[in-house]
């Protein structure tokens, strides 16, 4: 057994270590309700975007000249995985890269793989692994702005129009609540033109268009791009402060078991001290009185 200075050490260490996770849980929760705000007012404008679009591409019969519509044979793919550029956030930044290793061993397991780490902590490992990461950024997670998105967004489809990439795959964390996040892997270009029956003449869809549709889908389909593309990232950062303010809970829990376990132990260990020291004295009486 541990003699009564380690276990003081080790209480008093255990102790700091629970009022760090304590803090750093209240402080990922600040971060969440701002994080979890901004991605729930933006998701019905995201959707409603990508809704008019595939309604106005279903008008066209799956006809659409934009050349970010186009499908190639599958030769080159461009993952896009968004992690955090910190960590003690469980499995969070794992579970992406996961899923990278689970494409590129899986679906795009007979193609030639590119990354683009948006994040650090992705970057890290998959750069480690020897995969080629032609794209890294970390600022992005740190000050996100819709203009560096855009911006981001802009190079990746031109890159996918002059045949850098056949296809485009985005992976990221979902943020369903504070304390689950969902892996979601979405291919993001080119995009996919579904066919469906659409009466424009409807009462439920009354579109008058202006300019002709073809043009109007060559507007929206980058629009939509960088949208899809800023909602992910949305989602990433409040996935993060959620999935932190969850291990931080956890770990601040396991702290305070561990130091009233330490405890128990200092106590028994100090009763025991007591006890033996009047064992001695009596016994040092006893041999005085003889």
């Amino acid at each position: 057994m541990a003699n009564l200075k380690e276990l003081r050490n080790r209480i008093s260490s255990v102790g700091s270590t629970m009022q760090i996770t304590s803090a750093m849980k209240m402080v990922s929760a600040a971060k969440l309700s701002k994080a979890q705000d901004a991605i729930t007012k933006m998701r019905p404008y995201a959707d409603t975007l990508t809704e008019l679009l595939q309604n106005l591409s279903a008008s066209l019969d799956g006809q659409s000249d934009s050349p970010l519509t186009v499908q190639r044979d599958v030769k080159n793919v461009l993952i896009i995985a968004i992690s955090s550029n910190k960590g003690l956030a469980g499995a969070f930044n794992s579970n992406i890269v996961k899923q990278v290793k689970n494409l590129a061993t899986g679906r795009f397991k007979n193609e030639s793989i590119s990354l683009a780490c948006i994040g650090k902590k992705a970057y890290e490992v998959l750069n480690a692994k020897s995969y080629i990461v032609d794209y890294h950024n970390e600022e992005m997670v740190n000050k996100l702005t819709y203009q560096e998105v855009a911006e981001f967004t802009e190079k990746i489809m031109n890159d996918f129009e002059t045949e850098t990439y056949d296809q485009v795959v985005l992976i990221y964390n979902h943020f369903k609540n504070a304390g689950t996040q969902i892996v979601l892997t979405e291919d993001f270009l080119p995009i996919k033109q579904e066919q469906q029956e659409v009466d424009f003449n409807s009462s439920q869809v009354d579109y008058i268009f202006e300019p002709e549709k073809q043009e109007i889908i060559k507007e929206l389909i980058p629009k939509s791009l960088k949208m899809q593309l800023f909602k992910a990232l949305r989602d990433s950062i409040a996935s993060e402060h959620g999935a932190r303010m969850t291990a931080m809970h956890k770990a601040t829990d396991n702290a305070k078991e561990l130091r009233d376990d330490l405890k128990l132990s200092y106590n028994k260990a100090r009763q025991a001290a007591i006890t033996n020291e009047i064992l001695e004295i009596v016994a040092g009486a006893e041999a005085l009185s003889d």
